[in-house]
């Protein structure tokens, strides 16, 4: 019998939790068990294995993500909607680390396709409308926003920046704004 209370949506928050504490990586059904004091074969009945309450974390958190990111780019377009993107992604990473580490996880092509990642792609595609970029440029520019804002909040997450000046604030600005020229200035072919 199920534990009262214990549902999937519930284990899935408090993992998501227990990942921003410890890391994504140490997040297991025992682990979560040992949350709510149940012995780990209860958690069973609401989760088929660990690799389902990981691939539910990372639907969590691009679900929150997607969120936050239309919520800061509602009303703005091109420079400004680029900035509130960007710093979307650097402070959930910050906020939520193990949260951000999950929303890296490979999912397979139905599960990718069923969750919240397209909203994120076409909400990119949407700001770069602004810049007047074909369709092929785009997706360039997609990909080229998405690794700069992925390499540079897990390299500030790491702490590769802790020890160095300027300061990683003074950095992300300025990259911004390099990003935001290149994109002004993109040629087109």
């Amino acid at each position: 019998m199920a534990r009262a209370g214990l549902t999937p949506e519930r284990l899935t928050q408090a993992a998501a939790e227990l990942a921003d504490e410890v890391g994504f990586e140490h997040v297991t059904v025992s682990a979560v068990a040992r949350q709510f004091d149940v012995k780990t074969a209860s958690l069973y009945s609401h989760l088929k294995s660990s690799q389902e309450l990981r691939t539910r974390i990372a639907l969590l958190a691009l679900e929150e993500m997607a969120d936050q990111a239309a919520e800061a780019v509602a009303g703005r377009s091109g420079h400004d909607a680029l900035i509130a993107f960007a710093s979307v992604y650097r402070n959930y990473a910050q906020v939520h680390p193990g949260r951000y580490a999950a929303s890296q996880m490979p999912l397979d092509p139905q599960t990718a396709a069923a969750s919240a990642g397209p909203r994120h792609a076409q909400m990119m595609r949407a700001i770069l409308r602004g810049y007047n970029l074909t369709d092929i440029d785009q997706t360039h520019a997609v990909r080229l926003l998405g690794s700069v804002f992925h390499g540079y909040t897990s390299l500030e997450s790491s702490g590769g920046f802790s020890h160095s000046t300027p300061d990683s604030e003074e950095s992300w600005t300025k990259i911004l704004e390099a990003l935001d020229s290149l994109l002004n200035s993109w040629a087109t072919s």
